[in-house]
């Protein structure tokens, strides 16, 4: 794949559930190497946008291809091939309550053959590592956890596989402000040393600030607009106006600047 070939190319997408449309005549692209920040106001699907790409519920209508492949009409190896190439993280984690930490990462690694358990086990301690939990969370339930570090564990198991695309839902959704801003920095600190795409839905602009280095604003059932934050503050809409050029904005904007 060139390297101005998107990774992920969507075109007419549509998604709907009974009579209520939430996209119609959806595009976007994410290309390889950036983390897109995927922005709107309630409603517009931005979860579902989410979970449609990452092929947990199919679209009512368009394409979506992902590696140069059709995601929506390919045979279940190619798209099992695909998957495997992709890690998820939910909101919350959305851990099994009954396993341990490393017990977690390592289910998508029970889909690998030839890793015996020792290595299973190794690689979670690595991916647990890379996600910023302390040595001992391997060894802790769900339940024993913080909000945060519960997060953190979903994205180490999100990274078991060494995926290239990873979708983000609400990463710092329920975090004090100290460890949404450590959660942003690490976001943007695994993309550079692994090479990671990062599809990231927020609604924190500081995230957006912080992490992201592209932002598509969903509105009127599509992809209203695309583009860096600056360009975003020139975007001549109610809601991108109201979004982007409020308090909370001018806030994060600030606070970037002194972080700079």
């Amino acid at each position: 794949m060139a390297q101005d070939e998107p990774i992920i190319r969507i075109r007419g997408l549509r998604n709907q559930f009974g009579a209520q449309v939430v996209h119609d005549n959806l595009d976007l692209d994410l290309y390889r190497g950036e983390v897109m920040g995927v922005v709107g106001g309630s409603g517009t699907g931005k979860s579902v946008l989410l979970r449609t790409i990452a092929g947990l519920r199919p679209p009512q209508g368009g394409s979506i291809e992902i590696f140069g492949k059709d995601a929506l009409n390919c045979t279940d190896d190619a798209r099992k091939e695909i998957d495997l190439r992709m890690g998820v993280m939910f909101q919350d984690g959305a851990l099994f309550s009954s396993l341990t930490v490393r017990e977690n990462v390592e289910v998508p690694m029970q889909a690998v053959p030839g890793l015996t358990p020792a290595l299973r086990r190794d690689l979670a301690d690595l991916k647990i590592s890379l996600s910023g939990l302390p040595w001992f969370a391997g060894d802790k339930y769900p339940s024993e956890l913080s909000g945060g570090m519960r997060k953190r564990a979903g994205l180490a198991r999100a990274l078991a596989l060494d995926p290239e695309i990873l979708f983000l839902d609400e990463p710092t959704a329920g975090l004090d402000p100290i460890g949404a801003a450590a959660f942003d920095v690490l976001i943007r600190q695994l993309s550079e040393s692994l090479g990671l795409s990062v599809f990231l839905v927020t609604h924190d602009l500081d995230t957006l600030h912080a992490a992201c280095t592209r932002i598509a604003v969903l509105a009127e059932k599509k992809v209203l607009t695309t583009g860096t934050m600056a360009d975003m503050m020139d975007v001549d809409h109610p809601w991108v106006r109201e979004y982007f050029h409020g308090p909370r904005s001018r806030a994060a904007i600030d606070a970037s600047k002194r972080t700079a």
